[in-house]
């Protein structure tokens, strides 16, 4: 058993990694008609989805809040996410190149949009399939990423409630009038995203750090606009993408009003907002799913309420260790699924204790030998842009407040950058 401030963050995430992996575990191990039948009462699969957001959406800005720095939230992200991220990009293609799984037609059809799509992680938002499934989140997270930076660098980073509300009543208001789909081809929109985020990239290393913020608070266009281009997106509409960010826009309010530093009626009231809409988006843009969708809301917001209220108490050290290689859980539990189920034809029980057995070794391996390497890189980066440009000015005064996280929403792990 473990105790810290932050550990009860670190179980929930490899909660919520374990609860997406046997998801997609499932139909291999019970069946596809009851994995399906589970299905049309609760979906697992958005419950663990959800449950990543809030806990990023927690994250993040604690993490900002502590180096006051957005060169150093860049590179902590870049160098914590890419390696892995790569990782799994080449397994894909490896399996793909034995002829044990296929990559989906957009990969064909869109080639230089799934390519850059894949560079900047937003190929959900482009209509766009990820060399393995489970990327589509990214798009999502990237997002965040670009807008609460863009917060931070107007010093507008306490105004959570009136975001997570606000997308909220957008939903609940608007969802159904939202355009799917309004930019222009997946290519030109996939140029035009990558340059904005390079261009960010670059201005948050050196500034002026505002001109990127305005950058990224534009990005709120895109799932607002853009969020079901094509039937591939994983949203369902521009209505689905804009509750993704308001649920993890809502984790953020949680962290401010624990913190006192947004009123708690403004919090209850924002939160109370992105718990109906996100129960009731699919049923009032289609009249269905309102019980699974209630199911799930609830469900949510039930977990991460009572890993909150027992914050202080110890921890199963196996919870925080998976929470600390979730990442590499998520990114290549599919990987090992493909393998597994090649190698296991027609054996339900070996398949299933292969997936487990073989997504743990997977990502015990891949943090050690990817992930926490790239973070050491990560930096080297840092020191040597502060010794080349100066140390970063910071946007906000640094604090220690909430404990000393990393820069990521996937593990706990302490870094430096």
């Amino acid at each position: 058993m473990i105790r810290s401030r932050l550990t009860w963050l670190d179980a929930l995430r490899g909660y919520a990694a374990a609860v997406v992996a046997l998801f997609h575990l499932s139909p291999q191990v019970i069946g596809l008609d009851r994995h399906m039948a589970i299905f049309r009462h609760f979906d697992f699969g958005r419950y663990g989805v959800l449950l990543f957001f809030l806990v990023s959406g927690y994250v993040i800005p604690m993490s900002l809040e502590r180096h006051g720095s957005l060169r150093r939230f860049w590179i902590g992200r870049v160098f914590r996410i890419y390696p892995a991220y790569l990782l799994a990009i080449g397994a894909g293609l490896l399996l793909a190149a034995v002829g044990w799984q296929r990559l989906h037609r957009t990969l064909h059809t869109d080639t230089t949009a799934s390519v850059l799509g894949h560079a900047t992680m937003l190929q959900d938002l482009l209509g766009l399939r990820g060399v393995v499934r489970p990327f589509w989140t990214l798009s999502y997270e990237m997002t965040f990423y670009l807008i609460v930076a863009g917060l931070f660098a107007w010093r507008w980073h306490r105004a959570s409630a009136w975001w997570a509300g606000g997308l909220a009543l957008v939903v609940l208001l608007a969802g159904r009038g939202l355009p799917d789909g309004l930019f222009p081809g997946s290519t030109v929109t996939a140029v035009v995203l990558t340059v904005v985020l390079g261009s960010s990239l670059i201005l948050y290393l050196r500034g002026p750090a505002r001109v990127a913020g305005v950058l990224g608070l534009a990005m709120i266009l895109l799932p607002l606009l853009n969020g079901q281009p094509t039937r591939w997106a994983s949203a369902g509409s521009s209505s689905g993408a804009v509750l993704m960010l308001a649920v993890m826009f809502a984790g953020t309010v949680v962290y401010r009003a624990q913190h006192r530093q947004i009123g708690r009626w403004a919090a209850v009231a924002a939160l109370t907002l992105v718990l109906v809409a996100t129960g009731i988006n699919s049923w009032l843009l289609n009249g269905t799913d309102l019980v699974r969708g209630s199911a799930v809301a609830t469900a949510v917001a039930g977990s991460f309420a009572v890993a909150f209220l027992l914050r202080h108490r110890a921890v199963p050290s196996f919870l925080t260790w998976l929470g600390v290689v979730s990442f590499s859980v998520y990114l290549l539990h599919m990987p090992v699924l493909v393998v597994v189920t090649r190698l296991l034809p027609g054996r339900p029980v070996a398949i299933g204790a292969a997936f487990v057995a073989g997504t743990l070794a997977a990502a015990w391996m891949a943090y050690h030998l990817v992930e926490r390497p790239g973070q050491r890189l990560g930096r080297r980066v840092q020191h040597y842009l502060d010794d080349r440009f100066g140390p970063d000015t910071p946007v906000i005064p640094a604090t220690t407040e909430g404990g000393t996280p990393s820069t990521g929403s996937f593990g706990m792990q302490r870094e430096s950058v």
